[in-house]
């Protein structure tokens, strides 16, 4: 199933795209009938000369000003295949325009004036081609009449803009001299410049494909929104790819719940099979799961991952400069969420693709950056799928586009708890009950969750604890860097994905002490609000979480092994509290100020909250 081909024409203010489409619809024979006559009558009234740009010029404020001010989809009738063409204007203020038309595209014509040459915009428009993953270009060297049809003049501009695109990654289809007021190199080839032997426009336009449908990527089902007919509930969104059909089970992300689809349904066909990529359709769910918009449904076997944070490259649109901390809106698919950039890794100079240090970035710039977003969204990297593609919105406009990569960042989906990759298992029944343990042991089981910033006094903290636990004679352990990273994690670094499976296994870990009847103390940054979520679904009843409570600037005074200063200086990387977030608790079950209180009253506090909630209510079990 083909698509037709959705085209972008980007290029620079007044190098003459809105001329070019003009031409490429009058020789098509794309135009209603009596347009032309209608655009030409109207110029005559008003005293000015035609100009194929009239077309497309269908606002008053676009004629006045001359220049294009919106993006305008129109269709181009094709002897392979019909056009959607998107008119991207050129002036640096309208960019978004051009973000918005071209993160729709198939594939795109880029415009540049033969006698101003390649400007500082058609080096940006390559650029954000590319950014865009639009692959699919060909370079058009407009208004070739002005420099006498020279081909010298057209070799050099395909020579140096050629090079350019060759550096960022793009291999444009062709080069073809034209000149849209004149129609030469458009539809046929042009008798002022016989040195061409290349393609016409049209020609190389029937190269380029069409979007096609390929069902073996993963499903992507954007949710635009759940209608109520009668009593059903019809749930309605766009393929963003893949393949949907009827009976397929849905994981709907990031709430995680699964249904399977009972019905298709398309106007005016009720009853489909199937649904592809670029399909709008409904489709009603075969359990009364809770489904809003904003979710992505996908195949279990091939789900989006989950983030509230990834790195991205990103154009900056906004009239005030982008800077660390600042907050914007994320939008991605039919997601939408609060986000903050939490880091600016570096600027890129898209004239010569350098790469500068910088505080902020500012309008029509380009940077690498890391983004935080306040709830879990469903991604993929860009590469493999549009879920990788984002807007920014700050006072309620585009303020920035970009794509998204997960490379070195956690996956934070959270299946069922107990969910396993191993097949064939069945729980086990020890014959050891938690009430028989806690008899036994004088108390129950439980885990001591310690978080808290580096320098807080987590690991003071949990070594007193301990010893003033057991020296009453509990069961009592300490889990903490020394012995985890030793050991069970050895194999494990310091990156974000890493860090995230370390404190997967000690979660795991302090479960079966736990279960085991221990109070296991747990000492970790664990700077994650949601590490901390999976660790206490794992066994939410004998999970206690504790913030050890300081500020980052006592915790940094403090700093008993430099590793603030070294922070400080560059010498370590996604270090919390400098170069990383530290989500404090929101709901923790006991609150430890350690620069109020010294260690003693806090191990007091802590020792009190334990004997409430695990020794007591083992007394009640005594015979």
């Amino acid at each position: 199933m083909t698509q037709p081909l959705k085209l972008v024409i980007v290029g620079h203010v007044d190098h003459g795209k809105s001329t070019l489409i003009g031409r490429l619809l009058h020789d098509t024979s794309s135009l209603p009938e009596g347009k032309l006559a209608q655009i030409e009558a109207s110029c005559k009234r008003r005293g000015v000369a035609f100009e194929w740009a009239f077309i497309l010029d269908a606002l008053q404020a676009e004629r006045d000003q001359n220049v294009t001010i919106d993006t305008t989809q129109i269709r181009l009738r094709g002897q392979a295949r019909d056009s959607v063409i998107i008119d991207a204007p050129g002036h640096k203020e309208f960019l978004k325009n051009m973000l918005t038309g071209a993160a729709q595209a198939d594939a795109a014509l880029l415009v540049i004036d033969a006698k101003e040459g390649v400007s500082e915009q058609s080096r940006r428009h390559g650029y954000l081609l590319q950014l865009l993953g639009i692959r699919q270009l060909a370079v058009l060297v407009n208004k070739m009449d002005l420099v006498g049809y020279d081909e010298q003049k057209f070799e050099a501009i395909k020579k140096d803009y050629g090079a350019y695109l060759e550096s960022i990654g793009l291999a444009p289809a062709c080069f073809i001299p034209i000149c849209a007021q004149g129609g030469d190199n458009l539809s046929a080839l042009s008798k002022h410049m016989p040195w061409h032997k290349g393609p016409t426009v049209l020609a190389a336009l029937d190269c380029f494909t069409s979007e096609t449908i390929d069902e073996s990527l993963p499903l992507r089902f954007a949710v635009q929104d759940v209608y109520k007919q009668d009593d059903r509930r019809i749930v309605v969104g766009r393929v963003e790819s893949g393949a949907l059909r009827l009976g397929d089970r849905l994981l709907f992300s990031p709430a995680d719940t699964q249904a399977g689809v009972a019905s298709i349904e398309t106007w005016p066909d009720k009853n489909r099979l199937q649904a592809a990529s670029g399909e709008s359709i409904g489709i009603t769910l075969d359990a009364p799961v809770f489904v809003e918009r904003g979710m992505i449904a996908s195949h279990s076997e091939q789900p989006p991952k989950l983030s509230n944070r990834f790195r991205a490259r990103v154009v900056w649109l906004g009239k005030r400069p982008l800077f660390a901390g600042q907050a914007f809106t994320l939008k991605l698919a039919t997601q939408e969420t609060s986000a903050q950039l939490q880091q600016i890794e570096h600027i890129i100079d898209t004239q010569n693709l350098a790469q500068h240090a910088g505080d902020s970035v500012a309008h029509g710039q380009v940077a690498q950056v890391v983004i935080r977003t306040r709830r879990l969204v469903a991604v993929d990297d860009f590469t493999s799928s549009r879920l990788g593609r984002f807007v920014m919105i700050s006072n309620h406009a585009i303020a920035g586009a970009g794509i998204l990569s997960m490379e070195g960042f956690a996956d934070q989906r959270m299946t069922h708890p107990g969910a396993v990759k191993s097949t064939h298992l069945s729980s086990v029944d020890f014959g050891v009950t938690q009430a028989q343990r806690a008899r036994m042991n004088g108390h129950f089981g439980g885990i001591l969750w310690f978080t808290g910033l580096s320098g807080s006094g987590k690991s003071t903290l949990a070594k007193a604890l301990q010893k003033r636990l057991f020296d009453k004679g509990y069961q009592v352990y300490v889990l903490d860097g020394d012995n985890i990273r030793q050991g069970l994690s050895r194999d494990l670094s310091f990156s974000p994905a890493e860090r995230h499976e370390n404190i997967r296994r000690v979660a795991e870990a302090a479960a079966l002490f736990a279960q085991a009847g221990m109070i296991v103390i747990t000492a970790f940054i664990s700077p994650y609000r949601r590490d901390r979520e999976l660790a206490r679904a794992l066994t939410p009843e004998l999970f206690h979480g504790v913030h050890v409570k300081a500020s980052l600037a006592t915790c940094e005074a403090r700093d008993a092994k430099g590793l603030y200063k070294l922070a400080r200086a560059g010498k370590i990387s996604d270090f919390t509290g400098v170069s990383a977030p530290y989500e404090a608790p929101l709901d923790a079950d006991i609150t430890v100020d350690t620069e109020k209180m010294d260690v003693e009253n806090c191990v007091d506090a802590l020792t009190a909250y334990v004997e409430r909630q695990l020794v007591e209510p083992a007394d009640e079990l005594q015979p």
